[in-house]
C-alpha cells in the first residue's frame, strides 16, 4: 500500500524556517521523482519544487528559489523541503507527490500518488 505522510508543518514568524518531511512507504523511492506542492485558499495548487531520481537534479518555483531547498534520502524513504526567510505569501497547505520516472516536472498532473498534506502558516 502506497503511502506518503508529510510532517513538519506549523505557524511561524515572517524571515523564519521550517522543514518539511514526506515519509513513504509500500514502494522503492529509488526509481520515484518526488516533487513538493502547495495551495492556499482561494488558489490554483503550485509546484513548489521537485527532485529527480539518481543524481538529483532539482527545480524550483521562481517564487521560492534561493529560499527553499528540497532533498531526498532513499535509505529512509524520506523527501524533504528546507524553507528559509519564509514569506507570509509562503502560507498554503504543502503536499508532497511522487512518480516513477527519471526527471522531476512541477506540472502536478505527472504525479501519481500524493500525501495527505500539512499545513504552513506563515504569520506575526
Amino acid at each position: 500500500q502506497v503511502q506518503l505522510v508529510e510532517s513538519g508543518g506549523g505557524l511561524v514568524q515572517p524571515g523564519g524556517s521550517l522543514r518539511l518531511s514526506c515519509r513513504t512507504s509500500g514502494f522503492t523511492l529509488d526509481y520515484y521523482v518526488i516533487g513538493w506542492f502547495r495551495q492556499a485558499p482561494g488558489k490554483e495548487r503550485e509546484g513548489v519544487s521537485c527532485i529527480s531520481r539518481g543524481i538529483g537534479s532539482t527545480s524550483y518555483a521562481t517564487s521560492v528559489k534561493g529560499r527553499f531547498t528540497i532533498s531526498r534520502d532513499d535509505a529512509k524513504n524520506t523527501a524533504y523541503l528546507e524553507m528559509n526567510s519564509l514569506k507570509p505569501e509562503d502560507t498554503a497547505v504543502y503536499y508532497c507527490a511522487v512518480a516513477f520516472g527519471r526527471v522531476c516536472s512541477l506540472n502536478g498532473g505527472s504525479y501519481n500518488y500524493w500525501g495527505q498534506g500539512t499545513q504552513v502558516t506563515v504569520s506575526s
